[in-house]
Protein backbone atom coordinates (compact mmCIF):
# COMPACT_ATOMS: atom_id res chain seq x y z
CA UNK A 1 0.00 0.00 0.00
CA UNK A 2 2.96 2.62 0.93
CA UNK A 3 3.50 1.63 -2.74
CA UNK A 4 0.72 2.32 -3.92
CA UNK A 5 0.46 5.73 -2.18
CA UNK A 6 4.06 6.40 -3.00
CA UNK A 7 3.08 6.17 -6.96
CA UNK A 8 -0.15 7.97 -6.52
CA UNK A 9 2.02 10.69 -4.81
CA UNK A 10 4.29 10.86 -7.69
CA UNK A 11 1.71 10.78 -10.58
CA UNK A 12 -0.25 13.83 -8.44
CA UNK A 13 2.92 15.58 -8.22
CA UNK A 14 3.76 15.04 -11.84
CA UNK A 15 0.12 15.95 -13.16
CA UNK A 16 0.19 18.86 -10.86
CA UNK A 17 3.68 19.91 -12.24
CA UNK A 18 2.30 19.56 -15.80
CA UNK A 19 -0.75 21.37 -15.01
CA UNK A 20 1.79 24.35 -13.49
CA UNK A 21 3.67 23.72 -16.78
CA UNK A 22 0.41 24.26 -18.83
CA UNK A 23 -0.95 27.33 -16.44
CA UNK A 24 2.02 29.03 -17.12
CA UNK A 25 2.05 28.27 -20.92
CA UNK A 26 -1.78 29.63 -21.07
CA UNK A 27 -0.78 32.63 -18.89
CA UNK A 28 2.61 33.49 -20.68
CA UNK A 29 -0.22 32.88 -24.06
CA UNK A 30 -2.69 35.03 -22.53
CA UNK A 31 -0.11 37.90 -21.58
CA UNK A 32 0.96 37.65 -25.96
CA UNK A 33 -2.47 37.81 -26.75
CA UNK A 34 -3.48 40.90 -24.47
CA UNK A 35 0.37 42.86 -26.05
CA UNK A 36 -1.07 41.96 -29.05
CA UNK A 37 -4.48 43.19 -28.38
CA UNK A 38 -3.48 46.60 -27.36
CA UNK A 39 -1.03 46.98 -30.28
CA UNK A 40 -4.28 46.22 -32.57
CA UNK A 41 -6.20 48.91 -30.47
CA UNK A 42 -3.56 51.33 -31.11
CA UNK A 43 -3.20 50.71 -34.65
CA UNK A 44 -7.33 51.02 -34.87
CA UNK A 45 -6.92 54.32 -33.18
CA UNK A 46 -4.02 55.41 -36.03
CA UNK A 47 -6.31 54.45 -38.44
CA UNK A 48 -9.38 55.56 -37.43
CA UNK A 49 -7.60 59.03 -37.06
CA UNK A 50 -6.00 58.89 -40.52
CA UNK A 51 -9.10 58.11 -41.77
CA UNK A 52 -10.89 61.32 -40.33
CA UNK A 53 -8.26 63.10 -41.47
CA UNK A 54 -8.48 61.85 -45.01
CA UNK A 55 -11.66 62.36 -44.49
CA UNK A 56 -11.84 66.07 -44.03
CA UNK A 57 -9.04 66.66 -46.66
CA UNK A 58 -11.55 65.23 -48.88
CA UNK A 59 -14.08 67.32 -47.84
CA UNK A 60 -11.83 70.00 -47.87
CA UNK A 61 -10.86 69.14 -51.19
CA UNK A 62 -14.24 69.09 -52.60
CA UNK A 63 -14.87 72.53 -51.15
CA UNK A 64 -12.18 74.09 -52.84
CA UNK A 65 -12.69 72.16 -56.34
CA UNK A 66 -16.13 73.19 -56.09
CA UNK A 67 -15.28 77.06 -55.45
CA UNK A 68 -13.19 76.85 -58.71
CA UNK A 69 -15.68 74.78 -60.28
CA UNK A 70 -17.64 77.94 -59.99
CA UNK A 71 -15.00 80.79 -60.41
CA UNK A 72 -14.47 79.13 -63.95
CA UNK A 73 -17.68 78.70 -64.97
CA UNK A 74 -18.60 82.67 -63.70
CA UNK A 75 -15.25 83.36 -65.74
CA UNK A 76 -16.27 81.09 -69.30
CA UNK A 77 -20.22 83.10 -68.72
CA UNK A 78 -18.09 86.76 -68.72
CA UNK A 79 -16.24 85.32 -71.85
CA UNK A 80 -19.41 84.48 -73.41
CA UNK A 81 -20.86 87.81 -72.78
CA UNK A 82 -17.72 89.72 -73.51
CA UNK A 83 -17.84 87.54 -77.10
CA UNK A 84 -21.48 88.50 -77.65
CA UNK A 85 -20.82 92.18 -77.29
CA UNK A 86 -17.74 92.03 -79.51
CA UNK A 87 -19.74 90.19 -82.06
CA UNK A 88 -22.38 92.88 -81.76
CA UNK A 89 -19.73 95.68 -82.47
CA UNK A 90 -18.25 94.60 -84.93
CA UNK A 91 -21.53 93.63 -86.78
CA UNK A 92 -22.30 97.53 -86.15
CA UNK A 93 -18.71 98.98 -87.38
CA UNK A 94 -19.28 96.66 -90.35
CA UNK A 95 -22.99 98.09 -91.15
CA UNK A 96 -21.35 101.62 -90.64
CA UNK A 97 -18.67 101.22 -92.78
CA UNK A 98 -20.37 98.53 -95.79
CA UNK A 99 -20.72 101.63 -98.10
CA UNK A 100 -17.22 102.78 -97.79
CA UNK A 101 -15.31 102.44 -100.44
CA UNK A 102 -11.47 101.75 -100.66
CA UNK A 103 -9.68 104.44 -100.88
CA UNK A 104 -7.98 105.02 -104.39
CA UNK A 105 -4.79 107.43 -104.78
CA UNK A 106 -5.81 110.84 -105.60
CA UNK A 107 -4.32 112.76 -108.89
CA UNK A 108 -1.32 114.16 -108.31
CA UNK A 109 -1.90 117.87 -106.81
CA UNK A 110 -1.08 120.65 -109.19
CA UNK A 111 1.54 122.57 -106.54
CA UNK A 112 4.30 120.34 -106.67
CA UNK A 113 5.60 121.81 -103.00
CA UNK A 114 2.51 120.07 -100.98
CA UNK A 115 2.27 117.17 -99.90
CA UNK A 116 -0.71 114.69 -102.38
CA UNK A 117 -2.19 113.20 -98.93
CA UNK A 118 -2.43 115.52 -96.26
CA UNK A 119 -1.10 118.78 -98.01
CA UNK A 120 1.79 120.43 -96.28
CA UNK A 121 4.25 122.45 -97.29
CA UNK A 122 7.52 120.79 -98.46
CA UNK A 123 10.28 122.72 -96.76
CA UNK A 124 14.03 122.74 -95.94
CA UNK A 125 13.34 120.11 -93.15
CA UNK A 126 10.39 118.31 -94.65
CA UNK A 127 11.86 115.54 -97.37
CA UNK A 128 9.64 114.78 -99.89
CA UNK A 129 9.07 111.33 -101.85
CA UNK A 130 7.75 110.22 -105.05
CA UNK A 131 5.15 107.80 -104.66
CA UNK A 132 6.66 104.83 -106.15
CA UNK A 133 3.79 102.56 -107.02
CA UNK A 134 0.32 103.55 -108.67
CA UNK A 135 -0.55 107.54 -107.91
CA UNK A 136 3.91 109.19 -109.00
CA UNK A 137 2.73 111.54 -106.50
CA UNK A 138 5.16 113.42 -104.33
CA UNK A 139 4.15 112.66 -99.99
CA UNK A 140 5.94 113.95 -96.79
CA UNK A 141 7.77 111.38 -94.52
CA UNK A 142 4.97 111.03 -92.58
CA UNK A 143 1.99 110.41 -95.41
CA UNK A 144 4.35 107.35 -97.07
CA UNK A 145 6.10 104.56 -95.64
CA UNK A 146 9.40 102.83 -96.31
CA UNK A 147 9.51 99.53 -98.86
CA UNK A 148 12.89 98.80 -98.58
CA UNK A 149 14.95 98.68 -101.56
CA UNK A 150 11.58 99.69 -103.54
CA UNK A 151 11.41 103.64 -102.19
CA UNK A 152 8.83 104.89 -100.68
CA UNK A 153 5.13 104.99 -101.38
CA UNK A 154 2.28 106.87 -100.55
CA UNK A 155 -0.40 104.75 -97.02
CA UNK A 156 -2.94 104.32 -99.57
CA UNK A 157 -0.93 102.59 -102.75
CA UNK A 158 0.56 100.38 -99.71
CA UNK A 159 -2.76 99.61 -98.23
CA UNK A 160 -3.99 98.80 -101.63
CA UNK A 161 -1.54 96.86 -102.15
CA UNK A 162 -0.95 94.79 -98.54
CA UNK A 163 -4.56 94.78 -97.47
CA UNK A 164 -3.58 92.67 -94.30
CA UNK A 165 -1.81 95.77 -93.26
CA UNK A 166 -5.13 97.77 -92.12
Amino acid sequence: LPQRLASLAAAAQEETWQSRQQLQAQRQEMARLQEELSRARQDGERWASALQRAQREALEREATRGAEQARQQELIRDMKGRLLELLREKDALWQKTEGIDTPTPSPVPRDPGLCARCHKDFRLLSRRYNCSRLCQGKVCHTCSVDMGKHGRCCLICYQQRHPQAT
